[in-house]
């Protein structure tokens, strides 16, 4: 994604290109464990964007920048997904002002052994047992599915300056003219993901 540098400063000034790919998916993996919950968006057959807050499953492999969601084959954003595989995926930590946006696509992995690895007993709350014998809320549950998102593009900001030290910049470059900075963008690009996910491969 390419921006005009004259018309908007605020992007050049905070755009830094100088940190390796691992130094990147470091931190990114840090952003999303304080951030906790994402929004999950995807595209419905009209073309309406629906977007539900959804909280990613470990482990996480230290090059690993594809996303797993437990969920509810029966929910519509399943439906979504088997319509149209384009999905976003964004998170802020509001404690930070730290934000990732993650632009891809989403496949639903129905292979048991992906679902028994990604599985916890505080998801059984969200499926329910519906004492059928066969829907019972558990990992062996038919409805179970994992959401697997691969990124084409990461692109993420970190705050360097504090919540003080933020709005005194405001305020000084308001006067000035300037624009501020108090952050990094970065994005992680898609052959930078290609580079990395095939590292994460031979590693497994």
């Amino acid at each position: 994604m390419s921006s005009n540098v004259k018309l908007d400063p605020y992007t050049a000034n905070a755009q830094n290109d100088d940190v390796t790919p691992s130094q990147k998916i470091a931190d990114l993996h840090k952003l999303i464990k304080g951030a906790g919950t994402g929004m999950l968006t995807t595209r419905a057959s009209d073309g309406h964007l629906h977007a539900r807050a959804m909280t990613p499953v470990g482990p996480y492999a230290d090059s690993q920048v594809n996303l797993i969601f437990i969920a509810n084959n029966a929910s519509p954003k399943c439906e979504e997904l088997s319509n149209d595989a384009h999905v976003n995926v964004s998170f802020f930590d509001t404690s930070s002002t730290n934000w990732a946006s993650i632009s891809g696509f989403a496949k639903l992995v129905k292979d048991q052994s992906v679902i028994k690895e990604h599985w916890s007993t505080s998801t059984a709350a969200y499926f329910g047992d519906l004492g059928d014998g066969i829907h019972k809320g558990d990992e062996n549950d038919p409805r179970v599915v994992a959401i697997e998102v691969i990124p084409d593009e990461i692109r993420y900001w970190l705050a360097t300056s504090g919540t003080i030290s933020r709005n005194i910049q405001q305020v000084t470059y308001a006067v000035t003219g300037k624009a501020a900075a108090p952050g990094e963008l970065r994005t992680i690009t898609k052959e930078e993901i290609q580079l990395t996910q095939g590292l994460h491969s031979k590693s497994k």
